[in-house]
């Protein structure tokens, strides 16, 4: 097959990443052609070209670029169901404010939950008031997780595991030595709501220094 013109492949390159990410699908070849004013049977040899290039894979009913694949556009659905205190456990009637989609590529693939943040227990494990920590759903944990811990009549906080302690009761840390330095919850059973994985920050209101 003759080479192709760099420019055209470079604008379907671009078109199909601009179709991607506003209908989340691959545009057909009819709307490449549409889009260009070429005929069906041009941009077809095009799409098979690129695609033995590297530039894109062609699977015939999607393309795929290095921004937008399979992988990095695999989403899981994720439920913002209010508070986690970090400090005292406090009880927290759960309630859903938002769904959002995480993208795998960042996040990885699993069943995650969203918590914001009060308290300031856990600061050195940089969990400040009003962050939005990404929990990853699963009912055990290992020493030096940070868990969301259903204990008591059902008070849940955010803390440190640190595990069994000589009187073989459970030791959730709290993670801020400068106002709570050793301080401890200590239960006879823990039940695990899940783990925190990841914390999302708002930084506008992080002060600045003047230069």
């Amino acid at each position: 097959m003759r080479s192709k013109s760099k420019e055209l492949k470079l604008k379907i390159y671009n078109f199909v990443n601009v179709f991607r990410r506003e209908y989340g699908y691959s545009p057909s070849i009819g709307k490449i052609a549409d889009q260009f004013g070429y005929s069906r049977t041009t941009i077809y040899k095009y799409l098979i070209e690129m695609d033995k290039e590297g530039m894109i894979v062609y699977k015939g009913d999607s393309i795929e670029t290095k921004e937008l694949n399979s992988e990095n556009t695999l989403l899981s659905a994720c439920q913002i169901v209010g508070s986690i205190p970090c400090g005292e456990a406090v009880t927290e009637e759960e309630y859903v404010e938002d769904y959002v989609n995480l993208p795998a590529s960042i996040f990885g693939k699993g069943t995650f939950y969203i918590l914001r943040a009060t308290g300031d227990s856990m600061v050195d494990a940089g969990i400040c008031e009003g962050d939005m920590v990404v929990i990853e759903q699963q009912t055990v944990a290992e020493v030096g997780d940070i868990v969301v811990a259903l204990i008591n009549s059902n008070e849940n906080t955010l803390k440190k595991y640190s595990g069994i302690n000589e009187d073989n009761k459970v030791v959730l840390s709290y993670m801020n030595e400068d106002v709570y330095p050793n301080e401890e919850i200590l239960v006879d059973k823990l039940i695990v709501q899940g783990v925190a994985k990841y914390v999302i920050k708002n930084l506008s209101g992080i002060h600045k220094p003047n230069y």
